[in-house]
């Protein structure tokens, strides 16, 4: 994820390191040759690059030895095709790209094999045919996890059983948001909820230092009235959860969100996907992407682990107590 603000969500940095320098093979193996597209800078640690690199120490990929790891890092898309050209020069064998990245990758007409994360429904941007058979070179695993949207909504209520109104907080253009909203209502419905959407219409995939449309959106939901918010978790929204905590916190709204990042930012609680894991489980892809079998045939995949996480210190300034049931149940509690 990102920890910048841009007007135009601007450069990308440079292809940052490229192939490890004077790397050698062991006697008798084969370097095989891997690129990461990150989403950030190059300057910046990586957990989800980390988590890759651990997948792949676990099925015996190890820097130096038979992998060779080019690290391409890009902040947004404008110039994505710059930082993709550079990393086709450098001739990998499997690309892994993360969250808006593969979109630079597939306006290229990349044709090597490329493993991705990302946080919307694949389909949407045409990137895969079907999950089960994506029919081209690009496969890899989504944060995006409908089921757990209503569940979003339900720890909500069932913490706070006086809640009544519910405001969601999303990011129109991103991809699986429809799927997102029609969950949430249908949930808020079975539960007596009332839902009021509330569209944060950002025109970049980042966010820009312009944060009009995210006031707007905020007095909205206060001018509303609702007792809870709801954020829809993408790349943007991550790069503004420290403004949307802070909104949420003076406005005395309990906040849920997808991913721990956003329990970590402020927000008082998340449920979702581990997405650390899941680019740890995109190491068994490019295992066998490099074993011979063709990303066609590997299915894009929906997450299987997930992760609840509490911010304690944003409950006590709501003035809300935790159930020692919901902490019991935690992986995270952030005090």
């Amino acid at each position: 994820m990102l920890s910048m603000r841009r007007r135009e969500f601007i450069t990308v940095l440079g292809g940052a390191a490229a192939w490890p320098f004077a790397v050698r093979a062991q006697q008798g193996q084969r370097l095989r040759r891997l690129a990461w597209l990150g989403a950030g800078r190059a300057d910046e640690p990586s957990p989800y690059l980390e988590s890759l690199r651990a997948g792949l120490g676990e099925l015996g990929w190890s820097e130096g030895r038979n992998l060779t790891i080019g690290r391409f890092w890009a902040t947004g898309l404008d110039n994505m095709e710059a930082v993709g050209r550079e990393l086709l020069a450098s001739d990998p064998e499997v690309i892994v790209a993360q969250e808006f990245t593969v979109l630079g990758l597939r306006s290229l007409k990349v044709t090597k094999p490329v493993v991705f994360g990302f946080s919307g429904d694949p389909l949407d941007v045409q990137l895969v045919q079907s999950w089960a058979r994506p029919g081209g070179n690009f496969t890899g695993m989504s944060y995006l996890a409908i089921e757990l949207v209503g569940k979003r909504i339900e720890l909500i209520k069932e913490w706070l059983p006086q809640t009544r109104r519910i405001a969601v907080l999303a990011r129109p253009q991103h991809p699986g948001e429809a799927l997102e909203r029609k969950a949430s209502q249908e949930a808020a419905a079975k539960l007596g909820l009332e839902l009021s959407y509330f569209p944060y219409t950002s025109r970049s995939v980042l966010p820009t230092r312009d944060l009009g449309d995210l006031e707007t959106a905020f007095r909205a939901i206060v001018a509303d009235r609702c007792d809870a918010l709801v954020v829809f978790p993408d790349s943007a929204m991550y790069e503004i959860g420290e403004h949307v905590a802070r909104f949420a916190l003076e406005a005395k709204l309990p906040s849920v969100s997808g991913w721990s990042s956003f329990a970590n930012k402020g927000l008082l609680v998340t449920y979702g996907p581990n997405v650390r894991a899941l680019y740890r489980s995109l190491a068994g892809y490019v295992d066998r992407i490099l074993r011979g079998t063709a990303p066609a045939d590997l299915p894009f995949q929906a997450p299987t682990t997930l992760y609840l996480a509490i911010n304690q210190n944003t409950a006590r300034a709501l003035g809300v107590d935790v159930p020692p049931t919901l902490l019991a149940r935690a992986d995270e509690v952030i005090e």
